[in-house]
């Protein structure tokens, strides 16, 4: 650990004593400065801390990122001592006071996750190789997109300062996070003991370290940055060439899996000129047996990718860096670099269902449930040949609209286009024809599906038989997608 049990012990008696949480922080500051702070805009944060009392320096050091003096930052850092606090590296001497060393973020209702300072913090001063990240963006993505019902055993794969196996320890029995860099363990086991939970950490790449074990729930926020293999900041570089980390975890998560396991990761991939990218990281599972959901969130284009990542580290400002990143993007025909979630499920059957989509957009966070929900919905269609979904019941979704685009003609509007869409969550939105749409509209749940053919069968002069036969699939595709659901019972 970065301190001593005491020292950790010591910490959370000063952070819990001045009110150092997210509810005092934001009690404290009221919404402006906080929005504010939000913004890295400090000055009603500042304003509002002049007493410089405990909980107003530690706002000062750690969230204002300012040098305070030294008997203030004591007062509000005892019963720890300023000596351990130094050789932990939570705070530095800088100029004639202290400033934060570390980032000491107030998280959720009453945690606490420390990581590196940013690189935004710290203008010219080179990250560490090992640089542990605190909470990002791609952090809280994995956060909202893990599925979140109670386990046996959970793994975090690369646990950086442990934020995943936080949560993670919230719905699981046992919690176990590995990472390639012992410095990120270290800060991993600190925010374990901060906020009292026990986790079991281990040192090694990637899967290597739990080899033979398996796992009901895996999540993973890895070093997914495509590029030539190069490794310079763990927390960014696989040491893999491209995007083959995202392969290599899907490939990986069969023996990491129990029976009807979960495995979830954030993942970068290629989109190549003349390839289909959507077959492509299709690929990735082709053998594993897994029923696959790959979201796809976000598109870079090359430029774009490498300014954010080098500014990430601090190193925007070097065109030589700029030049072979980009000259290794041209080589391989790289035209744009792919983000998103990549759901996994070990379902034991022989024909796993494989979706690969675009959801730019369309996703409404958080989609823990919908993920869920989604393996759930594959189950039930699994388990249902045609007869079994012409007996069930079905009712349309709750705030499912209609929208159509029509043409002011001389017999007046004609309708040229309509869409069944689902306006929260996964923003789906469905061409649909008059009579999938009478299907929809007819979905109340009191009738059997063969029931309501039948009447729409008659009402457009239709044979029964045919008409099951063609909307079979369409109502699997609705019961997929969610706009239908069947009614229990």
């Amino acid at each position: 650990m970065l301190l001593s049990p005491t020292g950790v012990e010591a910490l959370r008696t000063a952070l819990t004593r001045a009110g150092y949480t997210s509810n005092g922080i934001a009690a404290r500051l009221g919404p402006q400065a906080t929005g504010g702070g939000a913004r890295n805009d400090f000055r009603a944060a500042l304003r509002a801390t002049e007493e410089r009392d405990p909980l107003g320096t530690l706002i000062r050091v750690f969230i204002c990122e300012q040098t305070e003096p030294e008997a203030a930052v004591a007062a509000a850092l005892a019963p720890l001592s300023i000596e351990e606090a130094l050789t932990g590296g939570l705070v530095e001497r800088h100029g004639d006071g202290l400033r934060m060393g570390l980032d000491l973020e107030p998280y959720g209702d009453d945690w606490w996750v420390l990581a590196d300072v940013p690189a935004s913090a710290r203008p010219g001063r080179p990250l560490h190789a090992e640089h542990v990240l605190g909470i990002g963006g791609a952090t809280q993505t994995l956060i909202g997109a893990t599925v979140r019902r109670p386990v046996d055993t959970a793994l975090d794969l690369g646990t950086g300062s442990g934020v995943q196996a936080l949560h993670l320890a919230t719905h699981a029995r046992s919690v176990t996070a590995t990472d390639v860099s012992e410095r990120a363990l270290r800060f991993a086991a600190t925010t374990a003991a901060l906020n009292g939970q026990r986790w079991e950490l281990l040192r090694g790449d990637l899967v290597a370290p739990v080899a033979g074990r398996r796992f009901d729930l895996v999540v993973s926020n890895p070093p997914f940055v495509v590029g030539p293999g190069t490794t310079t900041h763990v927390y960014r570089d696989s040491g893999r060439v491209g995007d083959a980390i995202g392969a290599e975890l899907a490939a990986a998560a069969p023996d990491l899996l129990t029976e009807d396991g979960t495995m979830q990761y954030l993942a970068n991939w290629v989109h190549v000129a003349g390839e289909a990218w959507d077959e492509r990281v299709a690929g990735w599972f082709a053998g594993t047996g897994l029923d696959a959901w790959v979201i796809q969130r976000e598109v870079a284009d090359p430029m774009a990718y490498v300014n954010l990542w080098l500014t990430d580290v601090g190193e925007a400002a070097d065109p030589r860096r700029t030049a072979d990143w980009l000259d290794w993007f041209d080589a391989h025909k790289v035209e744009a670099i792919g983000f998103g979630i990549v759901s996994l499920r070990r379902a034991g059957h022989d024909d796993p269902v494989v979706r690969v989509e675009d959801l730019r957009q369309r996703v409404e966070a958080p989609l823990g449930d919908r993920i869920a929900a989604w393996f759930d919905r594959q189950d039930w269609l699994r388990a249902r040949d045609t007869d079994g979904l012409l007996a069930a019941r079905y009712r349309a979704a709750d705030g499912l609209q209609l929208r159509q685009e029509a043409t002011m003609g001389a017999e007046g509007w004609a309708v040229d286009r309509q869409a069944i869409a689902m306006p929260h969550g996964l923003r789906w939105t469905e061409e649909i024809d008059p009579l999938v749409l009478a299907l929809v509209g007819g979905a109340d749940g009191r009738l059997p599906l063969r029931d309501q053919l039948a009447l729409l069968a008659a009402a457009h002069d239709v044979a029964p038989a045919e008409l099951a036969e063609a909307a079979a699939p369409i109502v699997a595709h609705l019961v997929e997608r969610g706009f239908i659901e069947p009614v229990a019972g």
